[in-house]
């Protein structure tokens, strides 16, 4: 029983030690914004986006995917890589209503 546990025990350490050697990020970050550039959501993401940079040493750029109340710029991070580089800033329209109100597939 004592082998079999430090076995398991072994194995989580060596198995964290390849996860730690792992940076994130390692390259630049896509906050999308739903709406288009030079409105209010938009000034909020780049001011999320510019609080973001430091902290995590990487740049995040900001991409306007705009129309259809939110539901393209939803729809487009939904559907990428599941990665962590790719973000969304939304609202409770963006994220609850627009899935109530219209078939979003």
């Amino acid at each position: 029983m004592k082998k079999q546990l430090a076995l398991a025990f072994a194995l989580a350490i060596g198995a964290s030690a390849i996860a730690s050697s792992q940076s994130y990020p390692s390259r630049p970050i896509t906050l999308v914004v739903p709406f288009g550039a030079g409105g209010p959501a938009d000034t909020i993401g780049r001011i999320v986006a510019e609080g973001m940079r430091e902290p995590l040493g990487q740049a995040v750029v900001v991409e306007n995917v705009a129309g259809a109340s939110g539901t393209i710029g939803v729809g487009h991070v939904a559907t990428a890589p599941a990665d962590g580089y790719t973000a969304v800033l939304g609202n409770w329209a963006t994220h609850v209503l627009n899935g109530a109100m219209f078939a979003l597939r």
